[in-house]
């Protein structure tokens, strides 16, 4: 038995989902010199929730030109801010660039992640087998699995359910009686497009956003033609970009007060759309801007202006039939049901299948509130790294930014366990295969930082409940700074921040049968 547990297949690293976390991973790990690493993705093509959400509308809400990588930068997207089609599109791109197809495993849904103490090594349990790697890298991302509420009565409806993220496109909407639950970030795009196409459309609103315009625009063929001569245009595009928004950054993190013109030049784009004074009552939140995050939309307002259209201030409680029914009694009979409820973010679902040292699961070590070292490392997971972890979400910018400021880490993260992991010396000392699994005392005193910052920030102290706050109410979700300060903190692996682990000596090579998996340069 324990002969043919040894002949599974073997890799270095493991790198779970490919988005733009996983694709960035596998394009650092080649660029360190890493080829014998495998990208493990449940679904059939790459994109994460970029191939996910194709629903009607779905766009970007950060600029094209700093919603990419820095390393891969695109002198041909079409707009501002760039469609779901493009952004897939340039994910596809980026992975036959890098030549990462090799790597990719499709249709290999990870079912659980087990650390071999022994070994010091992960057993990874996938829908297409079984293998095992020195070093794991979660890029499964917080949108990645739908979150739909329970509704009493939502089992027994007749019609057509689905979610925003799971949209499906053999459902004609024309004609149709349709509901659509929440107004976030997903909903403010899919009402307007889907608005003129449906005989009624009725918005369950629990709590209504603040709204921006998107100045969204055509690049023009002369701007594109400059940034594929002279790609420091594209480059001083981004930086402009970012610069701005580092800027607002205090704002939201220090003064929130500062926000209070913000939140007048949203008012003014809600009523030059909206004349009814009852439809703009219910529209208003009641709550600070950046609490929840600000959406950026120019036809959400005027869409929900037409007479086709019913806003019910009040979230979805009871599905009776064809009848629903609002938590404030109202009632609305519909064909079809779209969720836009976000997702399990603050409860990851990958969080269930991956046991630590202890044989806890890191859901079960979670359990009072996500925490992770530098955002990537937590306590009991040797030589497992979650990118996009706790913490590390942005209220105003892009989050490339903070994945490649991950990847930095992750960068020098293998650095230190080659270094560790050299061939014994001539005296004994070092060698062998190793493990850096963070300190608990070190995953505190970084989580209680992030969470004194916190307390300041519009996030805290808005007076909203968001998707940020956990069960127990503490953000576990945003970081309280600017990017510049979260790459800073990226840089470098602190080996006092973490416990070094070495296999016992019979066991200090990849093991006996191994059979290795990478794909050679």
């Amino acid at each position: 038995m324990g002969e043919r547990e040894h002949e599974r297949e073997h890799v270095r690293v493991a790198v779970v989902g490919s988005g733009f976390g996983g694709l960035g991973a596998a394009v650092r790990l080649r660029r360190e010199g890493v080829t014998d690493f495998v990208v493990l993705e449940r679904a059939s093509s790459v994109g994460g929730t970029w191939r996910d959400n194709s629903y009607p509308g779905c766009a970007c809400d950060v600029p094209s030109h700093l919603y990419s990588f820095s390393f891969a930068p695109n002198p041909d997207w079409p707009r501002t801010f760039s469609g779901q089609e493009h952004i897939r599109a340039y994910l596809e791109h980026v992975t036959d660039v890098f030549r990462l197809r090799p790597h990719i495993r499709f249709d290999s849904e990870v079912k659980r992640m087990t650390w071999n103490a022994e070994r010091l090594c992960w057993d990874i349990e996938t829908s297409s087998g079984s293998l095992s790697a020195d070093l794991v890298v979660s890029a499964t991302g917080p949108l990645s699995d739908p979150k739909v509420p329970d509704i009493p009565g939502l089992d027994s409806f007749p019609g057509k359910v689905f979610h925003s993220a799971r949209w499906d496109h053999d459902y004609d909407l024309r004609g149709k009686r349709v509901a659509m639950v929440g107004t976030g970030a997903s909903a403010i795009q899919i009402v307007p497009a889907i608005q003129p196409d449906v005989s009624r459309l009725t918005l369950f609103q629990r709590t209504p956003p603040w709204v921006m315009p998107r100045v969204d625009r055509a690049i023009s063929d002369a701007e594109r033609w400059l940034h594929r001569q002279l790609p420091v245009t594209s480059q001083l595009r981004r930086g402009l970009l970012w610069g701005i928004r580092e800027l607002q950054v205090q704002a939201f993190t220090k003064r929130p007060n500062q926000l209070g013109f913000v939140e007048q030049l949203a008012r003014r784009n809600m009523a030059r759309a909206i004349k009814d004074p009852a439809l703009r009552a219910k529209l208003t939140p009641d709550y600070r801007i950046g609490c929840k995050r600000i959406l950026l939309s120019s036809d959400y307002y005027p869409a929900l202006a037409q007479p086709n259209v019913d806003v019910v201030a009040s979230g979805l409680a009871e599905v009776r039939g064809s009848t629903l029914v609002a938590a404030d009694g109202s009632e609305a009979e519909v064909d079809a049901i779209v969720f836009g409820t976000g997702f399990h973010v603050t409860d990851m679902p990958i969080a269930d299948r991956v046991v630590g040292a202890d044989g806890r699961t890191l859901a079960e070590t979670w359990k009072g509130g996500m925490e992770a070292l530098r955002g990537a490392s937590a306590a009991g997971f040797p030589n497992w790294m979650t990118i996009i972890g706790p913490n590390t979400g942005l209220g105003n910018s892009s989050m490339i930014l903070m994945i490649e400021s991950q990847l930095n880490y992750l960068a020098d993260f293998v650095r230190q366990l080659d270094v560790l992991g050299v061939p014994p010396g001539p005296s004994g000392s070092g060698g062998g295969r190793v493990a850096l699994d963070a300190r608990p005392s070190a995953v505190r005193a970084w989580s209680h930082r992030v969470q004194e910052r916190m307390k300041r920030t519009v996030w805290n102290t808005g007076g909203c409940t968001s998707w940020y706050l956990d069960a127990s109410g503490r953000n576990t979700t945003i970081w309280p700074g600017t990017t510049a300060e979260f790459r800073r903190a990226t840089r470098r692996v602190d080996l006092t921040e973490y416990d070094v682990l070495r296999a016992p000596a019979a066991e200090q090579t990849a093991g006996k049968g191994e059979k290795k998996a990478g794909v050679d340069a």
